[in-house]
């Protein structure tokens, strides 16, 4: 229920529904996570940001997924060098969010990944809006999340 809660909830409210964060407000998310102690940039193509013309679901499932990984960034590999890129060729949304090998300590239980559901609800909200995900380690120790978002498609949770 808590989980539903979070979607259905912006972070800024206190019990009532709010605007739900898009692109438009990466940017801040990608400061907390410097402020957190992992180094990242956001590299996100001229007019996504700042504007309404994405189907509201794209722009919340985007960002969902950009908050994500970068939670598991945070969590998984304190330290670890971050890439956010967010790009449109006016088909697809494609985001990605790719990070190097941690540079800090991590513990045994998230060098496990037990507990928990970032990566199944990153494909949930995929699955809804009709796109692909891909993610995995990568050679280097670093790890990759590519999800690619329809643009077209019709918009579940637009009122």
């Amino acid at each position: 229920m808590r989980r539903l809660l979070s979607v259905l909830r912006s972070e800024d409210t206190t019990g009532e529904r709010g605007p739900q964060p898009g692109l438009d407000r990466l940017q801040q998310l990608v400061e907390a996570t410097v402020r957190a102690g992992v180094p990242a940039e956001l590299s996100l193509t001229a007019g996504l940001a700042g504007t309404r013309r994405l189907p509201q679901s794209i722009d919340l499932s985007a960002y969902r997924i950009v908050q994500e990984a970068l939670a598991n960034v945070v969590r998984h590999a304190p330290g670890a060098t971050t890439r956010v890129s967010v790009s449109s060729d006016g088909t697809d949304l494609t985001v990605l969010v790719v990070n190097g090998p941690p540079t800090g300590p991590t513990s045994p239980v998230e060098a496990g990944g037990a507990g928990g559901h970032g990566l199944v609800g990153m494909r949930e909200r995929v699955r809804l809006t009709g796109g692909t995900l891909d993610t995995g380690p990568l050679p280097d120790g670093g790890f990759r999340v590519a999800a690619r978002l329809p643009l077209g498609a019709k918009d579940p949770i637009a009122p």
